[in-house]
């Protein structure tokens, strides 16, 4: 009898643990079939130690983490938070552990990773990853697990004596390779069996051509190439495939703390981060339309479903679309201010819906950081309601309101130099108003 009562109250304890287990994250996206454990993923939905994430053919699951970073599965993945506790007080006992069991998935370093590289590890079933302040995509089987990196490095190792899956950390030590962005092409490969990394430069073997990626994946930052080092050939047996260009790394001494020290690329130098103008305006690249009759306005489909636009975003009564063969150049630096050129607006109330003016209107870009800030003065008789958002651009020219914006914006930039922007948005920050519309706008 006190043995079942034991073990009653140990199950009762751990059911305690699990519904307490720290949140690693928050769902922000999601598309296609995807899992959290045993449900379908849905926006807002929290992610805990322990927790597995999955998705089917066509499923993509984004999760923030609760230091600002990110974790991206792509079409037939899994993954699992192991660990992923964040102590801002004290960064050296911050502890975070992922694994990838199967498919693709990219990692982005939240600022409580950057601020304890030496407790971050990423595992696949061969192979384990350790950073340096890093963003990078994974691609792993059972049998052989391939990194690129976007941003930052990484430090690869496969599994070994000196290297097992259960530990912390990344694995030091002479079977483990560095790799860092800006060398094009190149990726890190560990097959089932052997510990040191291969370096191969061929792109026919990216993560990214396994399952490709959104065009809505967080931009990278720009990529800086890494300080030259030691020339190392890792697998002299196939030197036809190999590269001299990733390094061995320099184990820390016995019973240092101290992670290995960390090789910062020198910065980019640019000469003019203004973007510059164009000399003549493109053709109207960007289209708003209405699929639905509302406020007293008959619908207004525009050029949504035409042929050469791109397959419509659609928020709320309003879709929005660009041409297919866009002659958008996405500056790399520099900030632009945008003059809102036209725009239609409906405001909802417990009264109905009434068509709404907007007033004035302002859209910053800051294109270094990939973002951007807009607000709106939309009116309706005596009713006013203040719209304000912001949001990234995506390497493609998409704009996508960022977590924590008030109101919900999808959109386009268009023309030769990024001269053109269009959104379609909803707002409902002011009590008992509900604004959606869409704009377009110049520079």
């Amino acid at each position: 009898m006190l043995k079942k009562l034991a073990l009653a109250i140990g199950l009762m304890w751990s059911l305690v643990d699990m519904a307490y287990a720290a949140e690693a994250g928050r769902v922000v996206f999601t598309a296609g079939q995807a899992q959290v454990g045993r449900h379908a993923a849905t926006l807002n939905t929290a992610v805990g130690e322990g927790d597995e994430l999955s998705t089917g053919g066509d499923g993509y699951i984004y999760m923030k983490t609760v230091d600002n970073g990110f974790l991206i599965l792509r079409p037939n993945s899994t993954a699992r938070v192991v660990t992923y506790s964040i102590d801002k007080a004290d960064p050296s006992k911050t502890q975070v552990k992922l694994e990838l069991l199967r498919g693709v998935a990219r990692a982005i370093s939240g600022q409580g990773v950057k601020q304890a590289r030496q407790n971050f590890r990423f595992n696949t079933p061969v192979a384990a990853i350790g950073v340096r302040g890093t963003d990078f995509t994974v691609y792993t089987d059972q049998q052989t697990t391939r990194v690129t990196v976007l941003s930052g490095g990484v430090v690869m190792s496969g599994f070994g004596a000196n290297c097992t899956a259960a530990g912390t950390g990344p694995c030091e030590g002479r079977s483990a390779r560095e790799l860092f962005a800006g060398q094009a092409g190149l990726l890190l490969q560990v097959e089932r069996g052997t510990s040191v990394p291969q370096l191969l430069q061929n792109p026919a073997l990216a993560p990214d051509q396994t399952e490709k990626p959104r065009s809505d994946e967080p931009a990278a930052k720009q990529a800086l190439s890494a300080t030259p080092a030691a020339q190392v050939n890792l697998d002299p047996q196939r030197s036809e495939q190999s590269l001299n260009s990733a390094r061995p790394v320099t184990p820390p001494p016995p019973g240092s703390n101290n992670p290995p020290p960390v090789v910062t690329p020198p910065p980019v130098v640019i000469n003019d981060p203004t973007p510059p103008k164009p000399t003549q305006p493109s053709p109207p690249e960007i289209f708003w339309g209405r699929w639905q009759a509302l406020a007293g306005l008959p619908a207004q489909p525009g050029r949504i479903g035409d042929a050469d636009v791109e397959i419509a975003t659609y928020y709320a009564p309003y879709a929005i679309t660009r041409v297919k063969n866009t002659e958008l150049v996405l500056p790399r630096d520099g900030t632009a201010a945008f003059k809102l050129m036209s725009g239609e607006a409906i405001m909802s109330n417990s009264i109905g819906d009434r068509p709404a003016n907007i007033q004035s209107g302002q859209l910053n870009m800051d294109f270094s950081k990939r973002t951007f800030s807009t607000s709106l003065d939309v009116r309706a008789g005596n009713d006013r309601a203040d719209v304000i958002g912001n949001g990234v651009i995506t390497d493609k020219g998409m704009l996508y309101e960022g977590i924590g914006s008030p109101t919900i914006i999808r959109g386009y930039l268009g023309g030769s130099n990024a001269e053109q922007a269009g959104y379609i948005f909803k707002n409902s920050a002011t009590p008992g108003i509900t604004v959606s519309g869409a704009t377009l706008w110049g520079r």
